[in-house]
This record gives C-alpha cells, sequence and structure tokens, in this order.
C-alpha cells in the first residue's frame, strides 16, 4: 500500500467521506488511490475556489471536515479566498495539496512554490509529510486539528514520492475533542452585568445561532431586558417561525453606530466586539460607544451552549418562555422589481428547511427582516468578506444535505468570481436554486466610492464599477454549464420562476434583472 491509498483509508476511516478536488500531475496517485479505496464521493470543481467554497458549505451543514485536493501553491493559491472564507467561519477543513517530489524540488521547475509559507496565513495548521510511512500519521493528525473546536483549517502538503512509495497503511484517528467548558467566574460576573439594571446586548454567534441556542439567549433577553443581537456575518443561523428572532449588527457604520448606541455593556457569546468592515475617514473602527465594556461569557473554541444554560440558570430564565416568532409569511410581491419586494417575496416562498446562502450583498442587504416570518430554514453568510463564495458554499451544502432544497441569493458581480459552480451543480446533480440578482454593476462599491470620501467620480473610476458593455447573460451562462434557467423582470415573473425551480428537482438559475 502507497503513501496516498494510507492517507486515502486514513481519511474514511476518520469520516472524511467526500473529497472536493482539482487535482493536477503531482496528485495523481492520490487520484488512483479513490479508485482503490470504497467509502469516498470525489466532486470535481472547475476552478480551485469552488473547490474550496464547497469544502466550507459541506462542513457547516455536516459539522465534520471535507477533504480538498489541491494542485501545488499556484492551485492552492487559487483557492485561498475560500479557504480564508472558511477560516473566518469556522468551519472544519482537510485540504491535501501535493507537491513536487522531495529530491525534485531543488531543481526550481515551473511550479515551484513555499506551499507552507503560503498556507499559514489561512490555515491554523500546516504540515509536509516527510515521507512516505508518515502520510497517513499525519493524515490523522490533520483530521484531529481539523475537529479541533469550533472547527480549524488543516493543510497537509504531500510532496508525490511521498504518494507513490510505500507507506505505512491507515492510521487510526483520535476521538474529535469536546469544545471546552465556561468557567463559573465568566458566567457569575455575565449575570451580574444583566442584573445592572444598564443598557446590555447579548452578542451571540456560532453555535448560539443554532435553535436551541437561540431559545436560550432569547429567555435570558425576556427575562432580564437585554437586548439579543448576532454578529454582522454568522457562519450558519437558524431562523424562521417558531424560532427566537434574531438580528445583525448593520454593515453601514452609521447604521450600526446608531443601532448600538447608548450601550453599557456587551456580553460576547462566542463573538468579538463589533467592528467596522472596513477603516472610513472620520468614523469609527469600534462600533459601540467609547465607553460600553465588553465581557466574555465564551470564546469560540467554548461550549457555547452549556455557557447559555448555565446563564440562563443563573438568572432565572429556564422557565421563561423563549420569545420565538410566530407571526403568518407575508404575500408575495407584486409589480416592479426592487430589493424591498424582493425580500418579501422570499420571506413569502422560502420552503420548509431550506439552506439560504446570502451572497447578494447590495441587493440583498434588507432580506434579513422580511424573511423572519418564512418557514424554518438555515441561513449561510460570508464570514471573511472575500466574494465569490455563494455558488461554491450552495454546491457544498447540497452535497451535505441532499434532502434539502438549497437557495442560493448571489449578486452579479460575485457570481463571475465562481461561475464554474453551476458545472459542478449540474454534473452532480444538486438541487440548487440559484438567484441571480443583476444590477450589472459592483454596487456595493459605488456607495463605498463615497463612503471613503473619495470625491466626486469620474468616467475611468465609474467604468471600474460597471458590468455592462456587454452586459452578462447568466441565463446563457447558466445553460453552458448544464443549468436551465429564466430571466425575469417582474415581481409576478419572479414569483412564478422561483416556484417553478422550488418544485423541480436539480440546479436552477433565475436571473432577476434590477
Amino acid at each position: 500500500m502507497n503513501g496516498a491509498e494510507s492517507l486515502v483509508r486514513t481519511l474514511v476511516g476518520g469520516g472524511v467521506n467526500v473529497c472536493f478536488a482539482n487535482p493536477g500531475t503531482s496528485e495523481m496517485h492520490f487520484v488512483a488511490a479513490l479508485d482503490r479505496v470504497e467509502g469516498m464521493r470525489c466532486v470535481l470543481g472547475l476552478f480551485e475556489g469552488v473547490v474550496t467554497g464547497a469544502a466550507d458549505g459541506y462542513g457547516r451543514m455536516s459539522e465534520g471536515p471535507a477533504a480538498t485536493l489541491l494542485h501545488l501553491g499556484p492551485g492552492m493559491a487559487n483557492g485561498l479566498a475560500n479557504i480564508h472564507n472558511a477560516n473566518k467561519a469556522s468551519t472544519p477543513m482537510v485540504n491535501i495539496v501535493g507537491d513536487h517530489a522531495t529530491y525534485h524540488r531543488r531543481y526550481d521547475a515551473p511550479l515551484t512554490t513555499d506551499i507552507e509559507t503560503a498556507a499559514r496565513p489561512f490555515s491554523r495548521w500546516v504540515k509536509t509529510s516527510p515521507d512516505a510511512r508518515s502520510v497517513a500519521a499525519d493524515g490523522a493528525a490533520a483530521i484531529a486539528a481539523a475537529r479541533t473546536p469550533p472547527g480549524q483549517i488543516a493543510t497537509l502538503i504531500l510532496p508525490a514520492d511521498t504518494a507513490w512509495n510505500d507507506g505505512s497503511g491507515p492510521v487510526e484517528v483520535a476521538p474529535a475533542s469536546a469544545p471546552a467548558v465556561v468557567s463559573s467566574e465568566a458566567v457569575a460576573g455575565a449575570a451580574r452585568v444583566l442584573r445592572s439594571g444598564e443598557s446590555c446586548l447579548l452578542l451571540v454567534t456560532g453555535r448560539a445561532l443554532r435553535q436551541h441556542g437561540l431559545d436560550l439567549a432569547g429567555r435570558i433577553a425576556a427575562k432580564t431586558g437585554a437586548r439579543l443581537m448576532a454578529q454582522g456575518s454568522n457562519a450558519r443561523t437558524q431562523r424562521g417561525r417558531g424560532r427566537v428572532p434574531v438580528d445583525r449588527i448593520p454593515y453601514v457604520v452609521d447604521q450600526a453606530v446608531k443601532v448600538l448606541d447608548g450601550l453599557k455593556h456587551v456580553i460576547l457569546v462566542g463573538s468579538k466586539m463589533p467592528v467596522a468592515f472596513f477603516a472610513y475617514p472620520d468614523k469609527p473602527s469600534l462600533l459601540t460607544p467609547p465607553d460600553a465594556v465588553g465581557h466574555v461569557l465564551a470564546r469560540p473554541e467554548e461550549d457555547l451552549i452549556g455557557a447559555l444554560e448555565a446563564l440562563a440558570e443563573e438568572v432565572g430564565a429556564l422557565s421563561t418562555p423563549a420569545p420565538v416568532k410566530n407571526g403568518p409569511p407575508p404575500a408575495p410581491a407584486t409589480g416592479a422589481v426592487t430589493p424591498e419586494a424582493l425580500g418579501i417575496s422570499l420571506g413569502a416562498l422560502i420552503p420548509e428547511h431550506a439552506i439560504v446562502v446570502d451572497e447578494a450583498v447590495t441587493t440583498g442587504r434588507g432580506f434579513f427582516a422580511p424573511t423572519l416570518s418564512a418557514a424554518p430554514h438555515d441561513w449561510l453568510s460570508n464570514m471573511g468578506g472575500s466574494i465569490g463564495i455563494g455558488m461554491p458554499l450552495a454546491t457544498g451544502a447540497a452535497v451535505a444535505c441532499p434532502d434539502r432544497k438549497v437557495i442560493c441569493l448571489e449578486g452579479d458581480g460575485s457570481g463571475m468570481y465562481t461561475l464554474q459552480a453551476l458545472w459542478t451543480q449540474a454534473r452532480e446533480g444538486l438541487d440548487v436554486t440559484t438567484l441571480l440578482f443583476s444590477n450589472r454593476s459592483y454596487a456595493i462599491l459605488r456607495g463605498e466610492l463615497a463612503n471613503v470620501g473619495a470625491g466626486n467620480p469620474g468616467r475611468k473610476a465609474l467604468d471600474m464599477l460597471d458590468l455592462g458593455h456587454p452586459d452578462l447573460d447568466w441565463v446563457g451562462l447558466a445553460r453552458a454549464m448544464g443549468v436551465p434557467g429564466g430571466r425575469v423582470t417582474t415581481m409576478e415573473a419572479f414569483n412564478d420562476r422561483f416556484t417553478e425551480a422550488l418544485t423541480t428537482p436539480g440546479p436552477y438559475l433565475v436571473e432577476v434583472v434590477l
């Protein structure tokens, strides 16, 4: 058994049974090993950003790592933007990156790079296997690292000769470690703040945004009078009717400052103190009032649910009814296509147990509120801010949850980064409906141009933000990738097409012209 087969058997034995791949020559022995080992599903992506983004979506929904297979340093570099996003989302992921044979590196062949140095800013664990006998043990260590709470990126670099030489056979993977229990001092401190009578915010993220966590946080807020909010971006939020509603810190600095005005205390449940996405002239980086104090109830690697249970007991909130949302969904909107109307129709039409992947950027900024009364669903956001995550994230979520409809809310500018994901969706028959919002511009950057005080833009500047001349034909692009679709220009047509897509198995794209 060579090193590659030893590694694949270790991955499968350790519960890693999906590999999103874009291989090259140095990975061919790993590819060949996939034929000899049962239990590993292989999903091909035509660009490494699709591969790594899909592994992120899979990890968020399965709560276990997928593997990626990437071709040397340049292949990994193509996937780093979505590895960055996954790292910020604390998604478990095992990257297998091929490299030149150990004896070939000194010749500085065209694809030679320092892969370890490139990987380290985006990974919590990085190692190059020194020989074939070490590969399986290194793979087991990578899985263990990826599963370390709250979830980590592990990158294992596999020189070609460590794959083809004789390996050790599979190695058993250590059981996943449990998250650390929060201290009684942290619970008591948070309780004191909640009893102080001063304005207090309970700021949650991570597993605290699952239904049980939100129930607990909602009870605590209802009992103590604290406000309850989530970070601006979150890996996975369970929301809709029958669940405790939670709003997010706004993206726009002025809005966020206004929302948080008057706060004296912020209790952090896996979250950080709210900060602006970017620096702007004459605007604050920290969004809370200058005298507001942060109190850590639980760090990201700690047991967020256990922390909320302990805090609820400490403040006597366990018997307080959870303030769930039970209002009826809105009726679908009609008339002209606007962001507001789209949000209303989404709230009306999102099906039960759907997975919503949000990269709608400017168009979707107001979608969160009107979907609070939608059927129960999961909402996945871009945690790292690097665009091009939406369609790959939806692809991975659909692989993880084949029995659930996935809805991808995608902007046209972001979509062009990784539209190859549509091909993978078609090839795998994945049940993903992509709503492609076509405003033919990088609309968010038009606002940012003003926010940073760049003056009155001229034609050169505006051309850098314009996606017209020629206009993108998203229905044609989808069809070329094997995905059917249609274009809509009214809300009536949107409602019809979206309903058709939801009732049609497999991938479908609706281009929404704004």
